[in-house]
């Protein structure tokens, strides 16, 4: 069975549009997506409209989850104190945005996602399999990637949140992360999934128009619309 694994579109239609043209090429047997769909993009609503009506099943992830609960808040801002002034901008300014943009069904079916996604052999998180809001960098030591993703067993963990996309061969299991379809992190500023084949995982990319995107962040009165295409041009993280 082929199956594609697309993460991180954070409401980047454009982008996911150029990726579904992509899969209809391929035409992997199975879709699935690893949460972080809709906020700190333009599109929420269309966004996650096309996920469903396409029949994608999936994880929920970290910017899922705070649009309808923000009882984490305070642990992420003591976690990461040097991340305070972004978290403040997700919670009090791109999530509400968001979520002003959605309807009550979209946030019901977003909060009835589950946090594993498991077929032959491979399972699917957003982050780690018991947080999602940390997971383990491209650079991570074997050792560490075992103590993450060694618990849910199988021949393969795939995970998102990042927007970094590798694939690392483990003498007991591979683990894959399949980057973002809507804001890559690792400088290359083409939309990225995975592809699967068997227990083959391969990193694919996108090119998408980023001039488009822009237009389409201003057009529909997004906060951070300069910096949210500064971010997608150089495909790198940074705050507004």
């Amino acid at each position: 069975m082929r199956i594609a694994i697309v993460s991180d579109l954070h409401g980047n239609l454009v982008a996911l549009q150029a990726i579904a043209l992509s899969l209809e090429r391929v035409s992997p047997d199975l879709i699935v997506h690893g949460g972080d769909l809709a906020a700190i993009g333009p599109r929420p609503a269309e966004v996650l409209d096309f996920i469903r009506e396409a029949g994608w099943a999936g994880v929920i992830g970290n910017t899922d989850e705070m649009l309808f609960d923000r009882s984490r808040r305070a642990e992420q801002e003591a976690r990461a104190p040097k991340l305070r002034a972004w978290l403040r901008i997700l919670f009090d300014v791109l999530a509400p945005w968001a979520f002003e943009r959605l309807s009550l069904d979209h946030i019901s079916w977003l909060s009835a996602l589950p946090t594993h996604w498991r077929s032959d052999g491979i399972t699917l998180v957003h982050a780690a399999p018991d947080d999602l809001w940390r997971a383990p960098m491209p650079d991570a030591p074997d050792g560490e990637l075992r103590q993450v993703y060694g618990s849910l067993g199988g021949d393969l963990a795939v995970y998102g949140h990042i927007h970094r996309p590798y694939v690392r061969h483990l003498d007991e299991f591979i683990v894959a992360n399949s980057g973002s379809g809507g804001l890559p992190y690792d400088g290359d500023p083409r939309a990225s999934y995975l592809l699967i084949d068997g227990l083959t995982a391969e990193v694919r990319r996108v090119e998408y128009d980023l001039e488009k995107a822009a237009s389409d962040a201003v057009g529909a009165g997004f906060p951070f619309a300069e910096w949210l295409s500064e971010v997608q041009h150089q495909a790198r993280f940074r705050t507004p």
